[in-house]
């Protein structure tokens, strides 16, 4: 989900929404990519947290590791990632605070492939190095028996529609609007293979643990949000469309991906893209299995501690 359309150059773009609040300073939130159809239901959930009184202002950096190193130097609050890897070695106080997205992908390859074990030996095109289709990458080798061929990194599942379209690889690994985009316009030539379950994060919430302690209240307001957007949407996927500020910055968007909003939520809650629950223990678990396997974590998943990992308190007070 992960889309980097934006040049190291111009690293950033902000956007700041004013609000009597009740919060004595704006929360920073840092954004992994530029807005999207796909950020709706956190944009809905942003401005629902500003009618309960919170101040926030939001930046949207070029790529996941600018927002981490953007926490991790105290200059933004909370960010979106699932940054393991560097909660684990720099020890720094760290957490998760709610499950935004599972990782959710699906293997499509060419007609010639029907199963994962065929991928043996095939080139493979991922969006990052150590990302999420990286990680799944490296746990079906885990789970088949498999070793890809080359990995290429194109990032963007729709840009890597179009390479596949135009032939420039035979396998990778899509989101599910595009894993459905693909089959409606080419399924006479390529094939969505069958995948396992996976109820680890592909997008999360963390913030200092410190700094969320020190405004245990804005930090109760937002995640009470989230959990209110989240919950709802299961139920009906229309209110996202419907709660969707026409002057705010998904309101902005080009009338026909506005269009598709509806039908991309539809999917996605229907194919478990979203915990209703914003994920918690279980997808701390989850996590911590998922991550291992794909060798962003060392050791025993089951010697570790969730609680190194996650801060339970916000979600726990929100399903109160």
């Amino acid at each position: 989900m992960k889309t980097l359309r934006t040049s190291l150059a111009a690293l950033a773009m902000a956007a700041c929404f004013g609000a009597s609040a009740a919060q004595a300073e704006t929360i920073r939130i840092a954004l992994a990519e530029q807005p999207s159809d796909e950020m709706a239901a956190f944009f809905v959930a942003l401005d629902r947290a500003k009618k309960a009184g919170l101040d926030y202002e939001w930046t949207a950096f070029a790529e996941e590791e600018l927002a981490i190193q953007a926490v991790l130097s105290g200059d933004m609050d909370i960010a979106f990632g699932t940054p393991y890897a560097v909660m684990q070695r720099s020890k720094a106080p760290v957490r998760i605070i709610f499950q935004l997205s599972r990782l959710v992908f699906f293997p499509v390859a060419t007609k010639d492939y029907a199963t994962l074990k065929d991928l043996d030996g095939v080139p493979i095109m991922l969006h990052s190095r150590a990302g999420g289709t990286d990680s799944i990458a490296n746990v079906i080798e885990d789970r088949e028996g498999i070793t890809f061929g080359e990995r290429s990194y194109v990032p963007g599942s729709d840009n890597r529609v179009v390479a596949m379209l135009a032939g420039q690889a035979e396998a990778t690994i899509l989101d599910l609007s595009n894993r459905n985009k693909i089959i409606a316009e080419a399924g006479d030539r390529f094939n969505s293979l069958p995948m396992f379950e996976v109820k680890a994060s592909d997008e999360a919430l963390f913030a200092n643990l410190d700094w969320m302690q020190e405004n245990e209240e804005a930090v109760n307001i937002f995640v009470d949000a989230l959990h209110s957007v989240w919950t709802d949407m299961a139920k009906d996927p229309s209110i996202i469309s419907r709660e969707t500020d026409p002057n705010g910055p998904i309101g902005q968007l080009p009338a026909e991906v506005l269009s598709g909003i509806d039908k991309f939520y539809s999917e996605a809650v229907a194919g478990g893209l979203y915990d209703p629950n914003g994920g918690g223990r279980e997808a701390a678990m989850a996590d911590l299995e998922w991550y291992t396997m794909a060798g962003q974590l060392e050791g025993d998943p089951a010697s570790l501690n969730p609680e190194d990992f996650w801060y339970f308190a916000p979600l726990d007070a929100a399903m109160k």
